[in-house]
């Protein structure tokens, strides 16, 4: 019997990197926000516990916008690949790619598909070293099982 072998990257270093400035940027717009009260530059208003509230919540939309960066996954099989990227993603058979590639002095891997096209994979980037060479080398080998079945 036939195991099927599914094997999932996601980029590591990035992660740690994202959280903490996310966790930073709402930190620092809460404690900006608790400087909004009294009376405006001009003199003409009154800062209001809404503009602070706001505040926080701007702070905490830029950490979310932050934390997009940890959405790159690939996840693959024998049969197909499927890339998600910080924008978009992609879910192609095996038999669509000619080279799993992961060149020096390239921030991340890529797919080379058979019609020139070329395809990042985010989530396995250089910063992360080894983990992103294991990950280069399961996806060949899956290609490579894919070329030969």
């Amino acid at each position: 019997m036939r195991t099927i072998e599914i094997v999932v990257f996601q980029p590591r270093r990035i992660r740690w990197v994202a959280g903490v400035i996310a966790g930073a940027v709402v930190l620092l717009f809460t404690v900006l926000s608790f400087g909004l009260h009294g009376a405006t530059g001009d003199g003409f208003g009154q800062f209001q516990r809404g503009d602070q509230l706001a505040m926080i919540g701007l702070g905490v939309l830029i950490g979310l916008g932050v934390l997009a960066f940890t959405r790159p996954r690939v996840t693959a099989d024998a049969e197909h690949v499927v890339i998600r990227n910080v924008v978009g993603g992609y879910d192609l058979p095996w038999s669509a790619v000619r080279a799993v590639r992961f060149d020096r002095n390239s921030p991340w891997a890529t797919l080379e598909l058979h019609d020139d096209e070329t395809v990042s994979v985010h989530a396995l980037q250089a910063a992360d070293k080894e983990y992103a060479v294991d990950g280069v080398r399961a996806l060949r080998a899956l290609h490579a099982g894919a070329a030969a079945a």
